[in-house]
């Protein structure tokens, strides 16, 4: 099956075609930058953009930079606000008029590694974060999802998670790796204490990186980088989707 993965970012909006049987990208990824303010009407905007950049006429998978309960847009921190309470699965299949299948974008991302990636053979209790303008947390165990995690937001010393590890402290403050591999370090520990994973997947843009900052951080669970980096939220945005189809 073939569908269009679309993943939604603070800064990004990507997409690409995605073979679901194998979760190989059919093209190259087409970026934009994620308009601000990111109004409905500016995303579904750039989002019109890329399905026409393909002239795709599918069926798509949404990755959502929120927690998505049953369609609905239930937070909103790297996403406007007046995004909230709004039925997402609904406005962008009406937009599109054809279905579109929405899904948080670190449970995407996760998805697509426990299918395809880094956590394909792994069992037991199974961590991915997403590193980027904030953190994208998704827990599963033995390959089942709880969704919509936002462990991001969880206190580390006094102040949120994020504001310790995702990729955009360590840009906005110039951090060296180093510097900013403590930070990941803390939160991870924190984490650890709650979750007892056997496995933590880091993802985003920074996982391309990985060899500049892995080896700096010691927690007790295995640690390793996403193996589809970047390219993780669209395929698991199309898997969703396929998955959830009622074909």
């Amino acid at each position: 099956m073939q569908i269009l993965g679309l993943d939604i970012g603070g800064t990004g909006i990507k997409a690409a075609p995605v073979d679901c049987s194998t979760g190989k990208l059919l093209a190259d990824v087409e970026r934009r930058d994620t308009p601000q303010p990111a109004t409905p009407e500016a995303v579904l905007e750039v989002a019109q953009e890329l399905v026409e950049y393909f002239a795709w006429q599918g069926p798509i998978g949404c990755g959502f930079p929120a927690v998505v309960q049953r369609g609905i847009v239930r937070t909103a921190s790297n996403i406007d606000q007046r995004w909230l309470h709004c039925d997402v699965a609904a406005r962008f299949s009406q937009h599109f008029d054809r279905q579109v299948t929405v899904i948080n974008d670190a449970d995407a991302a996760g998805l697509a590694e426990i299918t395809f990636g880094a956590g394909r053979e792994v069992m037991g209790t199974l961590l991915m974060l997403t590193l980027g303008t904030g953190i994208g947390t998704a827990l599963f165990h033995d390959h089942d999802l709880l969704p919509n995690l936002e462990l991001g937001q969880i206190s580390v010393r006094g102040k949120p998670g994020h504001e310790w590890a995702a990729a955009s402290v360590r840009e906005d403050q110039n951090q060296s790796w180093e510097q900013w591999a403590q930070g990941v370090e803390l939160f991870l520990q924190t984490i650890e204490v709650m979750l007892w994973p056997d496995l933590i997947i880091l993802g985003g843009g920074v996982s391309k990186d990985a060899d500049q900052f892995l080896d700096r951080i010691r927690i007790r669970a295995k640690l390793v980088p996403a193996r589809l980096t970047n390219d993780a939220g669209i395929i698991g945005a199309a898997l969703f989707a396929a998955q959830t189809s009622p074909e």
